[in-house]
Order: C-alpha cells, then sequence, then structure tokens
C-alpha cells in the first residue's frame, strides 16, 4: 500500500485496497505476485526511490528488539526475502546492516516497470554461507522449506508466530545508524483497516481542509483561534515577558528563529505573537502557498550577500521570523544552523517549534510543495506548539574577525536551546544532505 500510495497515487492505492481480499484468497506467492502487478506496473524505474526513502520508517517500526540483538552479533550477514529486492535493499543494507539481500528482481521495459518478478537468485548467499562453518539460519517454518539457503546453516532457528508477537519493538536509540529523513505523505502504518479509514475520511478531510483554508486564512486572529479550535486545530503557545516587538519600540525589528516542522511554522508564530504585521523568510515556497498565506512573506535567493541584504531591509520595517535550517525535518532532530541570522539582528528570539499529525505529513521531498498545508490541514486533529526562548544577543556590532567567530557560536547556540528545550537531538546535516537521500538531487529546484 506505501508503494501504490507514495509512488503510484491516490487511484492506483485505491485500485490495491478493493482487489484486496480477493487476492488474500489465493496462496501467499499468487498474492504477492498481483500486488506487485498493481503496485508497480508502469512506474519508472530510474525515479523509483521509495525503498529508501518511505519503507525505512515502517520497516524499523516492526523490527523485534530480540532478532536485532541476535543479528548484531553477526560477522556476516544474508537476508532472504520474497519481496522485490528494489522494495527492502535500502532499508537491509543502512539500517540492519545487512551484507547480501537476496531477493527478487522486477522485470522493466524501456526504462519502466512491467509489474512481473523473476524467480529469486541464491547464488551468491551460497558463497558466504559455505565459507562459515558457523552459520545460523533464522525463519518461519514455511519459508524454511522455500529457501534452500537454510539447509547449509549449522542452526536453524524456527520462529513462530507467538513468539514474534512477544518481541519487544526496537527503541531509536538502538538503530544502526539514526532514521533522519524519510519522505511519503502517510503518517499511519496502512493496515487494511487504516486504510479504510483513511478512505473514509477523504472526502471530509478536503472539505475541512478547504473550510480552514479558505474561510479562517482571511478572518481576524480571535477568528481565526477560533474556527481552528472548532474543526479540531490545537495550538498552544508558550511566550516569555521579555519579549519587546519593533512595533513597542523605534528600533530594528526582532528576529524569531524557529526550526522547521511544516512551512506553517511562519503563520504559527504570528498567530501566537497576535502580530499579522509578521514577516517570513522563506528560501523555497510555492507561489500558491505565498498567495494563500495570511502573512506577508520574502523569498530569499541562498547567496548570502543578496539574503543579507534582504533581510536587513525587511528588518528596518518591522519584525521577521526564519528557519535557518533551510528545509523542514519530520523527526526528533535539528539539522545545520545557517549563520546568516545571527549577523543581521542584536535581538535574537529562539522559537521551538513542534507539530503533530496522525494520518498525513506535511511536508514532501519529491512531491507538490503547494500541497504542504493542505495536506497538514486535512488532518483530523493536528497540533501544533511554539515555546519563545529567552533572547539572545547576536553579533552585529562586533569588528568581522569577532563577528566570524560569534556568528557560529550564536548559531550553535540557538540551535542547541531549542533542542533543549523540545528533546530533540542537533546534527550537522543539511538541506542538501535530506534531498541527496530522499530524492537523489541536491535539493536545488
Amino acid at each position: 500500500m506505501l508503494v501504490a500510495f507514495e509512488a503510484g497515487g491516490l487511484i492506483r492505492a485505491l485500485i490495491l485496497f478493493l482487489f484486496y481480499p480477493f487476492i488474500t484468497l489465493c496462496n501467499d506467492d499468487f498474492t504477492i505476485k498481483a500486488m506487485v502487478m498493481i503496485c508497480f506496473l508502469g512506474l519508472k524505474k530510474d525515479k523509483f526511490r521509495e525503498g529508501r526513502a518511505v519503507l525505512p520508517k515502517f520497516f524499523l517500526e516492526d523490527v523485534g528488539k530480540e532478532s536485532f540483538e541476535v543479528l548484531r552479533r553477526c560477522k556476516k550477514k544474508v537476508a532472504v526475502t520474497d519481496l522485490p529486492r528494489v522494495m527492502v535493499e535500502g532499508f537491509l543494507i543502512d539500517y540492519l546492516d545487512i551484507d547480501i539481500v537476496v531477493g527478487r528482481e522486477l522485470k522493466v521495459f524501456c526504462g519502466y516497470y512491467v509489474g512481473l518478478m523473476g524467480e529469486r537468485s541464491d547464488v551468491n548467499s551460497f558463497q558466504v554461507v559455505d565459507s562459515s562453518s558457523n552459520a545460523i539460519g533464522i525463519t518461519t517454518f514455511k519459508k524454511f522449506l522455500d529457501c534452500p539457503l537454510f539447509f547449509n546453516c549449522k542452526e536453524i532457528y524456527l520462529v513462530t508466530e507467538k513468539e514474534k508477537r512477544d518481541w519487544h519493538q526496537l527503541p531509536k536509540d538502538l538503530y544502526h545508524k539514526p532514521l533522519v529523513f524519510h519522505d511519503g505523505r502517510l503518517a499511519f502504518t496502512p493496515t487494511y483497516l487504516a486504510t479504510l479509514a483513511m478512505f473514509m475520511w477523504l472526502p471530509f478531510g478536503f472539505i475541512l481542509a478547504i473550510f480552514r483554508i479558505i474561510i479562517a486564512m482571511p478572518s481576524s486572529y480571535p477568528m481565526y483561534y477560533l474556527v481552528m479550535h472548532f474543526t479540531g486545530l490545537r495550538l498552544r503557545g508558550f511566550k516569555p515577558n521579555n519579549i519587546v516587538s519593533s512595533s513597542n519600540e523605534k528600533k530594528n525589528g526582532v528576529l524569531y528563529v524557529c526550526n522547521h516542522r511544516t512551512l506553517l511554522d511562519p503563520v504559527i508564530v504570528s498567530l501566537i505573537l497576535n502580530d499579522p504585521s509578521l514577516t517570513a523568510l522563506t528560501y523555497s515556497v510555492s507561489k500558491v502557498s505565498e498567495k494563500l498565506s495570511p502573512i506577508k512573506t520574502v523569498r530569499l535567493t541562498r547567496n548570502k550577500d543578496q539574503d543579507a541584504e534582504l533581510m536587513h531591509k525587511s528588518l528596518s520595517q518591522g519584525d521577521l521570523v526564519v528557519c535557518p535550517e533551510g528545509t523542514t525535518c519530520r523527526e526528533p532532530y535539528l539539522l545545520r544552523f545557517s549563520p546568516l541570522f545571527s549577523e543581521i539582528s542584536e535581538r535574537i528570539v529562539p522559537v521551538a517549534m513542534d507539530c503533530h499529525v496522525s494520518m498525513f505529513y506535511g511536508t514532501t521531498a519529491r512531491g507538490f510543495k503547494c500541497l504542504d498545508p493542505f495536506f497538514f490541514l486535512m488532518n483530523p486533529y493536528p497540533s501544533y506548539s511554539a515555546r519563545f526562548l529567552d533572547m539572545v544577543r547576536g553579533g552585529v556590532n562586533e569588528s568581522i574577525d569577532d563577528c566570524e567567530n560569534i556568528k557560529f557560536k550564536v548559531a550553535n547556540l540557538v540551535q542547541s536551546e531549542i533542542a533543549k528545550e523540545l528533546g530533540f537531538s542537533c546534527t550537522k546535516l543539511t538541506r542538501k544532505d535530506k534531498y541527496l537521500i530522499l530524492a537523489g538531487n541536491a535539493g536545488i529546484v
């Protein structure tokens, strides 16, 4: 279902959903082949990245701690699966440290998948197993009979379904490497009943999102709060008393620096402050989102000198809000903060942003970014929180040599304070790292 929805779209996902009850009446092998046919037929091979960008998050949530601890003690690891190799190889190699993946290859014609699978090849894995006299196998009784590879193992552990149900979910701190980035719109595991609930909710969610956008956006801020609360969107704000906006003092505005969860971050900051005159500095936002935004937006160019000039000019006209990560991050991690903001203003207020959704993610690396706010607002009960931290002094009036050092210290300080408030972890990863992993490009377009 994840492949059908994320790679093929809503119509393909609906087709799989409708055929699934009939497909499962057949034997396991035919069931997998039929689902692969529905999910992959017509997909372009070069553009399929769901195996690395979407599926690892859901696979990791199903890994048992007990089996992972056994796997981690092994020297060489071979994974055997009936699924197409392109679906699982990225997850197994990157997050379980598997050496060889034995799966089925999908047939391709003119660069497109035709929905057919070849037979599984165990040749390369036989060499690994034969070279070790202490090879062990972990599988179920049915899979043991299907795969001749297990007959070369010295010991074989046949796991029952009851034992698997008793396993504990693998904690995130034990992952082979942190899951910082993942893509896709679905925020839930699409079991059959959960998918049924999603399709039943879609018409209502579509109308609800339209109502939240069209009706609430032009309203006054008190009315906006009322509409959002009435429609299930929960907003929480924590603001200290020592924040003084530029409207109260005849000087440059305050620069609000927040971590980036969705495109709605600046709007939420404006709502909590009850300040519709707040200006949002954005790097990559669609023209549709700019038109629908209830606050003014200024598009940055990613050119340091031009952006500094734009920020100075905007700050002289009022308060600003900026997300120096340059891109969104769903997981509890903060990307590297660009230090440019620390050179612009003396008065910097860190803002710790967080949001929670139950059905759809409001961010994407490869989809239509203009739909990001729409998907977020389609959730039944989305929530947003903004915590304003103590003001930090920037390095505007410092000498050139001191400013070069101070700007990084200020950026790192703001990042660490926000991470501490949210319980997140700081990283040195950037927008480029995210797009190379999820989209296979540097994120320029």
